[in-house]
């Protein structure tokens, strides 16, 4: 079957500086890929590439086997869901509305994730309904921004430091969010710089240095290369 998401030989710019430079990338049904690498290193501006925020100036992407069309929300349409890094919640809609205002059926018209199951999953949204998202704690925007990410029945949810800046018992609630996502066959792709979590959570990890694949495989090898995370994320 043809993946869900693939890129092969990405290369994207900010003006004159190359920032990806011939990424092959490739994300599978029902499979979680983690993205790891130090800061600048081009995991976000790759992520943004991947949902056509970004246009690569050379390389291909598809989804399920077809040319991925150029606009971000033709993408999203496809089954593709991003949290972003900064959450991008609608602080003046409350927490029903920011939920409610992203509900559809899936590409493959599922309707799983309803209202009803985000607030099962983050029980502590379900307490703040009638909140503005404004309103919210950092923790709790982040829960909104993945519900709100879910309420669209992705076949792909991708989360870009979706744990930064929260407190240890938040983190750990993020995770475990993570966790069941990912049980009930939902592929994700994960950056976050806790490498640890990442390769706990996922089947296959990617390391960029500046811009390139450095080193990828299986995250439970990945895990016991130690000069291989000591020498490109410095750990």
């Amino acid at each position: 079957m043809p993946a869900l998401i693939e890129a092969a030989g990405l290369d994207t710019y900010y003006g004159e500086s190359h920032i990806i430079r011939a990424v092959d990338l490739r994300i599978d049904a029902g499979e979680s890929v983690g993205l790891l690498g130090r800061n600048g290193m081009g995991k976000t501006t790759l992520i943004r590439t991947l949902v056509g925020h970004v246009r690569p100036a050379r390389g291909t992407i598809t989804i399920r086997g077809r040319a991925a069309p150029r606009q971000p929300h033709r993408i999203a349409r496809l089954g593709i869901a991003y949290v972003p890094e900064g959450r991008g919640i609608f602080p003046n809609l409350s927490v029903r509305e920011n939920l409610l205002v992203a509900a559809r059926p899936g590409h493959s018209r599922r309707s799983d994730w309803s209202c009803e199951r985000v607030l099962a999953l983050f029980p502590r949204l379900g307490e703040r309904l009638a909140h503005g998202g404004g309103q919210l704690s950092g923790g709790e925007q982040q829960m909104l921004a993945i519900g709100r990410a879910l309420m669209t029945n992705p076949d792909v949810l991708i989360l870009d430091e979706a744990t930064e800046g929260l407190a240890p018992l938040v983190i750990a609630e993020i995770w475990r969010v993570i966790r069941e996502v990912r049980a009930t066959g939902v592929s994700t792709l994960i950056v976050d710089r806790n490498y640890g979590k990442v390769l706990a959570h996922t089947d296959r990890c990617l390391i960029l240095q500046k811009g390139e694949v450095v080193a990828e495989g299986g995250s439970a090898a990945m895990a016991a290369r130690t000069e291989d995370l000591r020498r490109y994320l410095g750990v």
